[in-house]
């Protein structure tokens, strides 16, 4: 009798862990793609942005370093220029041919790597 009440525990177990592994796995996803989403946007933004200046490309280099400054005070890391300029980079690689409401299935240092890849076809 006690055998069969410890298999059944050990199964119990096996099933809670199951459980909370893919509840993690499904969290961890669900982040990745929210801050996937939100690069992009942040990417989208920055361009419209710069777009408006008058002299593009100091004006782009002026935004780049206020709002890095600005955003590394509150947030306290993961906003430095080089950052908000592959954000940049990412949504003019990608808005062609991706909506924010499409899916990014990939992790963020995916979509770094990939966007290395200057042919459109092999990326």
């Amino acid at each position: 009798m006690n055998n069969v009440k410890q298999y059944n525990q050990s199964d119990f177990y096996n099933r809670v862990a199951a459980l909370l592994k893919e509840a993690r796995r499904s969290v961890v996803q669900t982040v990745n793609k929210t801050m996937v989403c939100t690069y992009f946007e942040i990417g989208r933004m920055i361009v419209e942005e710069e777009q408006n200046g008058n002299e593009r490309a100091e004006y782009g280099k002026h935004i780049l370093k206020e709002l890095s400054k600005r955003l590394n005070a509150e947030f306290e890391r993961g906003f430095s220029q080089r950052n908000l300029e592959q954000m940049r980079q990412f949504y003019l690689v990608y808005s062609k041919t991706q909506t924010l409401s499409a899916e990014f299935n990939l992790s963020w240092s995916h979509y770094l790597k990939l966007m290395r890849i200057d042919n459109e076809d092999e990326r």
